[in-house]
C-alpha cells in the first residue's frame, strides 16, 4: 500500500502552541498495545500486579531520579494501562534564544528535552527494555502515544486524583476492560 497523506496521517492530540516543558500538573494515561492485560489482574477491587506490573511500577517510581525537576503524584497500575499525575517544577529553560523571541514557531520540532513527552518516552522505553530482558522476548508493551490532560485548577486536580485512586474499584465498568468490552458486543 502506498502512502497517501490524505488517508495516512496522524494529527497530534497535544494542545497546539503549548510548551510541555513548562511547570504544571499533567494527568497521563498510557495503554498497553492492543489493550492486552499484561500487568496482572484486579481481585476484589485491588490490583494484583505480576512481575511485568511490578516492573512498570518500579520504573515509574524512579522517574524522579532521571528527571529531578518532576514530582510524582497519584498513580495506579491497571491490568492494561496506567494513570498518573506528573508535576513539572518551575525551572530555567534555555532555548538558545531570548525569551522575547519565544513563540510557537521558535520551538524546535520533535520531543523536547525535559518535556512531558520526553518523560513518557523514557518511562515507556525503560519499562519495555526491562520487561523484555526478563521475558527474554521482544514484546510490544505500549501502544503508540499516550493521553494527557493539563490540570488547570484545584477542583480538576481533586477529581482526577480521586479517579486515579479509585480506578481499580471500578474495573468492571472500565472502558479499557476487555471482559466488559466483549460482553457489550
Amino acid at each position: 500500500m502506498n502512502y497517501d497523506p490524505k488517508k495516512h496521517h496522524r494529527s497530534s492530540i497535544r494542545l497546539q502552541g503549548y510548551d510541555y516543558r513548562q511547570a504544571g500538573f499533567y494527568y497521563v494515561t498510557i495503554c498497553c498495545y492492543q489493550r492486552q492485560c499484561l500487568f496482572g489482574e484486579i481481585v476484589n477491587g485491588v490490583m494484583q500486579p505480576n512481575l511485568m506490573g511490578e516492573t512498570v511500577v518500579a520504573v515509574w517510581n524512579r522517574l524522579t531520579q532521571h528527571f529531578p525537576f518532576i514530582e510524582l503524584d497519584a498513580f495506579v497500575l491497571m491490568p492494561n494501562h496506567v494513570h498518573g499525575i506528573i508535576v513539572i517544577q518551575e525551572r530555567q529553560i534555555n532555548l538558545g534564544v531570548e525569551e522575547s523571541q519565544v513563540n510557537n514557531a521558535s520551538l524546535p520540532r520533535g520531543t523536547q528535552s525535559g518535556s512531558l513527552g520526553a518523560i513518557i518516552q523514557n518511562f515507556k522505553s525503560v519499562s519495555k527494555r526491562r520487561i523484555n530482558r526478563f521475558a527474554q522476548n521482544k514484546l510490544t508493551i505500549w501502544q503508540r502515544g499516550y493521553h494527557e490532560e493539563i490540570i488547570r485548577n484545584e477542583k480538576a486536580y481533586e477529581n482526577i486524583r480521586k479517579y486515579i485512586l479509585e480506578n481499580p474499584l471500578k474495573w468492571e465498568e472500565d472502558a479499557e476492560n476487555p471482559v466488559k468490552t466483549s460482553k457489550t458486543k
